[in-house]
């Protein structure tokens, strides 16, 4: 048996040295608020939300929504629902990506950059302006009320197609697929033509070229979006509560709201547990994937040019694919919600246009006597609290992010620290918006000691949206300091500067350009969500997206489409604006 080796006074001495060193680096010092602050923001409210059902009521609801006698409803039929939705959507996600993504990379088709710049704009939607789209041209009359375009001009709309698992998926697909998208033509654009070239010409076919060579290094992107489509759908809120709702379609997201805003408390913080669950698994599985993608791309290198693939006699029939996915998943649902918003009739197209919907005075004869939304006093309210919402999110989660960034990549020597920080800081991707509204209820509708309940300010607002977004803050403050030179500090630290001089004269002005596209980007995500903040908003705090889905559900079409109108083009544009700044890098772009 081996006795421990005894420690040298002069090891103790290195170890104490080093402890002190750490102890008084400011950048240790800026480590533990950082992850202190993350731990406040993501940790404790988790922990409220599982505490919360430790109690007496709160088991009762473990046994009610896993074993009771309403559980098949409760849990049950609703987790199939959200498999089903979430399978569905990954598959057709990942078919419609990979495909778009073939043609804009690989291939000579024409129109390949207009293409690939539209098949990344659905992402940018909110998922309710597609989940609007489809109800305005598919809507029957299974529930009463209105109908879609469709059956307005005399066509009957099957109530599969108009309602349930098949338009829920459906929409998902349409939004989801830019993100499988993404990721596939990113890792296409890694292929090396040195490597595929070879293989052709030691006789290889094309087929089995792309076999062993394309194939190693692009599955890992195929696999992990496909997951990430697949935890999207099991948790999005939007869609089945546009479309599945009405026919008592539930899922998971949905039955958690249901449960929350009726007063099952308890119950909706086990729906929401179970669904942080489901869903954590599912991208924690996804990011091992990614996490593995080194070990493929080794077997290319970087050199090398790829030989587009000649189309031939295929050209306009696979263009006319590629295009009609583009035009089908961006341009038409816009134009589907902008004719919408004029019809004076709903979801008509026969019954003559109006600029009520938009600027009308009150008038007892058209929507219940309501004024336009840009007159309406309740939606610009909603405006400058969704404004300044965003406004306010995007300051706190890109100074978060910069102290994530800055922490990550220039402390050395203390791994447990960055390493806490980075899995802090990605934590919130891992909870659906929907489940973190419910955890950020159970720890702040009660005062915390001098704290004040939180609940229906606009400050919950501010704190849970700072959560929410802090994965995509943290990737752009990591992505904007790391392209900074760690001389240039290095210089001015040898003459006496500071922590705060270095991050204020050179680390924030060298990195400006990129935190504000980042800054926009988690605006643009703050204006359109809807899965976060319909627990969270009162009447005291209205938001776009909140009134938006009210005017859906009490039947108020046009208003819901001309302010999803107003949603979705902020989204784009500013979604665009962002990537521009950050000059983010094009594969259906480069060069061949």
């Amino acid at each position: 048996m081996l006795s421990p080796v005894p420690t040298t006074p002069r090891g103790a001495r290195r170890r104490a040295a080093r402890l002190r060193s750490l102890a008084t680096n400011p950048v240790v010092l800026l480590g533990v608020l950082t992850s202190t602050i993350l731990a406040v923001l993501v940790v404790i409210p988790l922990v409220g939300l599982v505490t919360t059902t430790l109690t007496t009521e709160g088991m009762q609801a473990w046994r009610d929504v896993l074993t009771g006698r309403l559980a098949p409803n409760l849990f049950w039929k609703p987790l199939v629902n959200s498999l089903i939705v979430g399978s569905g959507t990954a598959l057709g996600s990942t078919l419609l990506g990979c495909y778009v993504a073939w043609y804009v990379v690989m291939t000579d088709g024409p129109f390949r950059r207009t293409i690939g710049v539209l098949a990344t704009l659905p992402f940018a939607l909110p998922s309710f302006a597609l989940a609007l789209a489809w109800e305005t041209v598919f809507r029957n009359d299974l529930v009463g009320g209105r109908v879609g375009i469709l059956q307005d001009l005399g066509l009957a709309v099957p109530d599969w197609l108009a309602w349930g698992a098949v338009p829920v998926t459906g929409t998902l697909i349409a939004h989801y697929y830019s993100l499988t998208f993404i990721l596939v033509a990113a890792g296409l654009a890694t292929v090396n033509g040195d490597l595929t070239e070879a293989g052709e010409m030691a006789g290889a076919t094309r087929a089995r070229v792309a076999r062993s060579i394309a194939l190693p290094i692009v599955l890992p992107s195929i696999v992990s979006g496909a997951m990430l489509a697949f935890a999207e759908g099991v948790s999005n809120f939007a869609a089945p509560a546009i479309l599945g709702l009405p026919v008592r379609f539930q899922t998971l997201s949905t039955r958690l709201y249901g449960a929350i805003s009726t007063g099952e408390v308890e119950r909706g913080y086990v729906l929401s547990i179970l669904l942080i669950g489901i869903a954590a698994i599912i991208l924690y599985l996804s990011t091992r994937v990614v996490g593995r993608r080194r070990s493929f791309a080794t077997i290319t290198g970087k050199g090398g040019r790829r030989s587009a693939i000649q189309l031939g006699r295929w050209r306009w029939p696979l263009v006319a694919i590629a295009s009609a996915i583009a035009v089908c998943t961006t341009i038409l649902p816009g134009l589907v919600l902008l004719l919408a918003s004029f019809a004076r009739r709903t979801n008509s197209l026969t019954g003559g246009f109006t600029l009520h919907y938009w600027i009308g005075e009150s008038d007892p004869g058209i929507a219940q006597g309501q004024r336009g939304v840009l007159r309406n006093p309740v939606v610009l309210e909603a405006v400058v609290t969704t404004i300044g919402l965003g406004l306010a999110v995007a300051l706190c989660a890109t100074l978060l992010g910069l102290a994530v960034g800055y922490v990550v990549t220039r402390l050395a020597g203390a791994a447990w620290l960055t390493n806490t920080i980075a899995t802090l800081s990605f934590l919130p991707f891992l909870i659906p918006g929907v489940a973190l509204g419910a955890a950020y209820i159970a720890m702040f509708a009660a005062p915390i000691g001098p704290i004040p309940a939180l609940y229906g300010t606009f400050a919950i607002l501010v704190i849970a949206g700072a959560a929410y977004t802090l994965p995509f803050a943290a990737q752009s403050g990591r992505a904007a300091v790391g392209q900074i030179a760690g001389d240039v500090e290095d210089a001015a630290t040898m003459t006496g500067a500071g922590l705060a001089r270095r991050l204020g004269r050179i680390v924030i002005p060298l990195s400006a350009r990129g935190l504000f596209a980042g800054a926009v980007l988690v605006f643009v995500k703050m204006v359109r969500d809807l899965s976060l903040v319909v627990l969270l908003v009162t009447p005291a705090t209205p938001l776009l997206s909140v009134v938006t889905f009210r005017y859906a559900s009490e039947g108020f079409a046009q208003f819901a489409t001309a302010i999803t109108v107003i949603i979705a083009a902020t989204s784009v544009v500013a979604t665009l604006l962002a990537r521009r700044l950050e000059n983010a890098a094009q594969p259906w772009a480069e060069a061949r």
